[in-house]
């Protein structure tokens, strides 16, 4: 049955004027003038407020909702969520409703193609990184049990090369553990008041002999304050001061110089730290805090590391409420910068601290 907000307005009008001139004819002394200009009024009245009201208020907002389900149907998630405003009827709130599920199936749909796509990439990335040490190794003790053993030069040759791809095995795993266990939002973090210049001078003291190999000296600016105290976890804070220095180290040009900045801001104290290394291209800056993400892999692999590094230090700052600079000039060099709150002016019982939850970081 074809259903019209005229038909209906024009059936219902003429009932309303039929009922209200029957119910004046009842009354003494009304001429028929009367009666047709009551059933004139309110025929025209009643039409056009019923008509309205149909066709606008009802009619309107089903037609959407129609239309809403319909693209549901044929899986078009593609909508706009629409404010609500104050809903004039309970037709408006239904298709608010419609276009308030709808975008919340679109986002869950989009989250999940987002977990499939990084789980197949996740799962590519870690049997890729997990073959190389596996097979090295399992190469060279494959080699002794097949006769290189009686050799005592190449015996431990080999049993060294071997013991160095099972512990670069043993640096992945524990990187994967780290990051999982940060992403899950299970890793508790202390924050304490300390002084961020005594652990980038512990940094340098730990890696001064990597540096040392390739010539590439360790210092601080002249400019850095040395009474850099900030509210933090210390040892997660030296982890991430460590990987970037590292990663200065492995990827900066020999001879050259890693530079420490430590500024201090009005509420934060930034650290920052520099190298003269070739640099890098600005179509992988976005890219360098995804896990296993190398900017060349070949010279990647020799260089070592799980290509975790980076991915854990922005899971570390961002857990601290800051987030991870990186600037780069090609042949010039890079730096990486974050900034760490100061201690709360608040009496506090520094030598407690406080335990917070690492956040859940897609």
């Amino acid at each position: 049955m074809y259903f019209s907000s005229r038909i209906v307005a024009f059936v219902l009008g003429l009932s309303i004027a039929g009922v209200t001139t029957a119910f004046l004819s009842l009354l003494p002394s009304v001429s028929y003038l009367v009666l047709f200009v009551a059933f004139s009024l309110s025929f025209s009245s009643s039409f056009l407020l019923i008509y309205f009201t149909v066709e606008y208020l009802i009619l309107g907002e089903l037609n959407e909702a129609y239309a809403m389900l319909e693209k549901l149907k044929k899986k078009e998630f593609k909508i706009m969520k629409r404010s609500n405003g104050h809903a004039l009827s309970p037709i408006k709130k239904l298709n608010y409703e419609i276009y308030s599920y709808a975008s919340k199936k679109q986002k869950e749909i989009n989250h999940l193609k987002k977990l499939a796509i990084y789980r197949r990439e996740f799962l590519a990335d870690v049997s890729h990184e997990l073959k190389t040490p596996i097979f090295a190794a399992q190469g060279f003790i494959h080699t002794l049990i097949e006769g290189a053993i009686d050799d005592e030069d190449v015996r431990y040759k080999f049993l060294y090369k071997a013991a160095k791809s099972l512990d670069g095995l043993q640096n992945l795993v524990e990187d994967l553990f780290t990051l999982s266990k940060m992403e899950a939002g299970i890793v508790k973090m202390e924050l304490k008041a300390f002084n961020l210049y005594e652990i980038a001078q512990e940094t340098f003291e730990q890696l001064e002999e990597k540096a040392h190999k390739k010539s590439i000296y360790l210092k601080f600016d002249e400019q850095a304050i040395k009474n850099a105290l900030v509210w933090a976890d210390r040892p997660r804070i030296k982890q991430v001061l460590i990987n970037l220095v590292e990663n200065a180290i492995k990827y900066g040009n020999e001879k050259g110089n890693v530079i420490l900045y430590i500024h201090e801001l009005e509420n934060h104290i930034e650290l920052s730290i520099e190298d003269d290394g070739p640099g890098i291209s600005e179509e992988h800056l976005n890219r360098i805090f995804e896990r296993f993400y190398r900017i060349e892999k070949s010279r990647a692999k020799t260089k070592g590391g799980s290509g975790l590094g980076l991915a854990i230090v922005k899971h570390i700052i961002e857990a601290h409420q800051s987030k991870v600079e990186v600037t780069s000039k090609m042949k010039k060099g890079t730096t990486f910068t974050f900034r760490l709150e100061k201690p709360p002016k608040k009496p506090f019982n520094h030598s407690q601290g406080m335990i917070q939850s690492i956040p859940l970081i897609s």
